[in-house]
């Protein structure tokens, strides 16, 4: 069996399918359902089990090679219109609904040949009437049935052209539709591109439609507003189920890390302290350390004393070191005593003073920057305060799920009546109108400026990546039936054109 070419592979697989099997009978769909059509002629083994047109068994499949489809270029047994081939694209489906339009085409095909007929035999009769001898009508009726005849084969001719060849017969510049599928199909993105993907083309189609006012019309209705607030809440909780709290936790760990890392600290707390002691803001925290500590002294009597005597030589007697270890809990706890409730108290002042000092420090001296920019890398790099960092995310994002689920939480709350307000604005300020439609604008035109290519590809890449034989088949089912009537008006034209050239040749003549 030959499989040199598509042509010849058609041929030679249709002899051995009828060898094989005999005259094949097209199987009714079901009403309403989907029909399976073969893919590409390949030599795989497609789902029916027929023998494909290349010789080799079935017509949709995925792993064969087809030498057929070879000869047409169409790469190495790959089925494109089944998804598997360079553009990954998947053919269209081939619906009753398309089989139904094309038993409606096979009726005005039916009709356009029974017309056909009808002028041959009025042909024949009228040719026959005018040998027999009978005058006057019988050569107007022949020559319009005639030019009849000549019109509807022309007509069938060239309707029967755009999709097959004629009779079988590779005439060239037939079967248009299979053979320059791809050219039609680039053509028609071209054609998009240049007349509906133009940035003008776009603008002047947006600024015609009014997008500000519409959507603030839109937006200041509060069932409206209550519909996109929900939906909004439902993308955030969808957004935030997908994100992988490990994947956060890091991208937060690291960025928050990396800004405390590349921020100097030291200046800041020093203007920050400087300004608490001017404004007296840390003497609580001075009465409270007093406090603290004087009820630690009370309870703690004993563990001075004890230490204040472990501390004395051995020489000395353990009396003596008891009287100073007593005499000195009492001087430490007047003092604590002092401290607390005398503001003006001198230890206060040295405090106030040094908390001076080290805020000027902080700001201006070199050393101390540098010493406290170490503390904070320290500190940074402790496991303990990495954990703290990547724990917010959970908090955030568990607070954030909850008030994005609540229908009265605050934050649904602020997005409806921000809905709101921003609806009422666009529906009565020309301005921000006009400058939404600008951003809409601008961003339209730069997105049909910048990818024109990629998507009028999808129109050409979606054509190539059909079937040629089911997409011939295809747009038959669609307009094929208006086409017959193309052959139903040149048999009549034809006829008419016929009978007015027959009746002017016999006047001129005599």
């Amino acid at each position: 069996m030959s499989t040199g070419g598509f042509g010849t592979g058609r041929a030679s697989g249709r002899a051995e399918r009828m060898e094989r099997t005999g005259p094949e009978k097209p199987e009714e769909p079901e009403k309403g359902a989907p029909v399976a059509r073969p893919a590409h002629p390949s030599g795989g083994a497609g789902p029916s089990g027929r023998v494909g047109p290349s010789g080799g068994p079935g017509r949709a499949g995925g792993a064969g090679t087809s030498a057929g489809l070879k000869g047409k270029g169409r790469g190495k047994g790959t089925d494109k219109s089944s998804g598997g081939g360079p553009l990954g694209l998947g053919s269209f489906s081939y619906t009753a609904a398309d089989e139904e339009k094309r038993r409606g085409v096979r009726r005005m095909k039916t009709t356009a040949t029974a017309l056909l007929g009808l002028v041959a035999v009025i042909y024949v009769l009228a040719t026959w009437a005018k040998n027999s001898g009978v005058e006057g009508w019988p050569g107007y009726v022949a020559a319009a049935a005639e030019a009849g005849m000549v019109g509807a084969l022309a007509d069938w001719f060239a309707v029967t052209a755009l999709f097959r060849h004629p009779l079988g017969v590779p005439i060239p510049h037939t079967a248009i539709i299979p053979n320059k599928k791809d050219q039609l199909g680039a053509s028609l993105g071209a054609f998009v591109g240049e007349n509906f993907l133009s940035p003008e083309v776009v603008r002047a189609r947006l600024g015609g439609l009014g997008i500000g006012a519409r959507l603030g019309t839109w937006l200041a209705d509060p069932a409206h507003a209550d519909r996109v607030t929900a939906e909004l809440s439902t993308a955030l909780r969808g957004a935030l189920t997908v994100l992988r709290d490990s994947d956060v936790q890091a991208v937060v760990g690291e960025a928050i890390t990396r800004r405390a890392n590349a921020a100097e600290i030291a200046p800041g707390l020093g203007k920050t302290l400087d300004q608490v002691v001017a404004e007296g803001a840390h003497h609580r925290a001075v009465d409270l350390v007093c406090a603290r500590a004087h009820d630690w002294l009370v309870k703690h009597e004993e563990s001075i004393t004890d230490a204040v005597q472990g501390g004395a030589p051995g020489w000395t007697p353990r009396f003596v070191d008891r009287k100073v270890g007593h005499r000195v809990y009492r001087e430490l706890l007047r003092f604590v005593v002092e401290m607390r409730d005398m503001p003006e108290h001198p230890a206060r002042g040295a405090i106030d003073r040094f908390l001076r000092d080290f805020a000027a420090d902080l700001q201006s001296d070199t050393d101390t920057r540098a010493r406290v920019e170490r503390l904070k890398s320290e500190l940074l790099a402790r496991p303990e305060v990495q954990d703290v960092i990547a724990s917010a995310w959970s908090s955030v994002r568990s607070m954030i799920m909850a008030a994005a689920e609540d229908e009265r939480s605050e934050l649904r709350l602020r997005a409806r009546a921000s809905l709101l307000s921003l609806g009422r604005r666009l529906a009565t300020d020309e301005r921000l109108q006009g400058k939404l439609e600008g951003w809409i604008e601008d961003a339209a035109a730069y997105v049909v400026s910048t990818y024109r290519s990629e998507i009028t590809s999808l129109i050409s890449d979606t054509v190539a990546s059909w079937d040629a034989d089911d997409t011939s088949k295809k747009i038959e089912a669609h307009i094929g039936r208006d086409l017959q009537f193309i052959r139903i008006n040149g048999t009549v034209v034809g006829a008419l054109a016929g009978l007015v050239i027959y009746t002017v040749s016999h006047a001129l003549g005599g």
